[in-house]
């Protein structure tokens, strides 16, 4: 497939052009599928978001001012899209919601750095998949989307107070996580200096 410019997309995206839309999909997917499968609990629902997401930028692209960046433009296009299905009546069906009042104070350590660089992306995602939906949701937003807490509160309907419970929670589970995987085996360590 040739490469076409970013203006050159744009256009042919806004006048309804297959070839611009698959050469944007397929420039795109790698990248966007990481931002979906933050929020998702599956791959499937990783998928799903995407397809969604990709659909609301085709459907609005004659909407991009040509300011600023294309790529950011879409990315929150794509972070909206998980958002509105994370405030969807399926999913607040199937999350627990936890309020601040209701739970322990948090008294966990701060995450250590080192043991994040060691693990690869995809058990990053998978162990930050495994977290309570609420938890993975606002922890995805404060860390990668760089949303304050008044602004989670808002975007999810809680506190500010639950959302950044929500967050040292995460990163307390997250933390034990990557520990456990880091911990060595028994058979590790008999063969240590052999």
């Amino acid at each position: 497939m040739p490469e076409f410019s970013e203006l050159e997309i744009i256009d042919g995206c806004c006048a309804g052009n297959r070839t611009y839309q698959e050469f944007l999909y397929r420039q795109y997917h790698t990248e966007f599928l990481k931002v979906c499968m933050r929020y998702a609990q599956d791959f499937q629902d990783a998928e799903q978001l995407l397809q969604d997401g990709f659909l609301k930028i085709f459907h609005n692209i004659q909407k991009f001012e040509r300011k600023g960046s294309f790529e950011g433009w879409m990315r929150k296009i794509m972070v909206n899209t998980c958002l509105d299905h994370l405030k969807s009546k399926s999913f607040k069906d199937k999350r627990q919601l936890a309020f601040i009042s209701d739970l322990p104070e948090f008294t966990g350590h701060p995450c250590d750095a080192t043991a994040l660089q060691k693990i690869a992306f995809d058990n990053l995602v998978a162990i930050i998949q495994s977290l309570p939906p609420t938890s993975k949701a606002v922890f995805n937003l404060f860390v990668f989307e760089g949303f304050s807490h008044k602004e989670i509160a808002k975007e999810l309907n809680i506190s500010e107070g639950t959302s950044q419970w929500h967050v040292n929670n995460a990163r307390k589970n997250l933390q034990q996580k990557i520990m456990e995987q880091n911990k060595p085996t028994e058979e590790s360590v008999r063969n240590y200096g052999q």
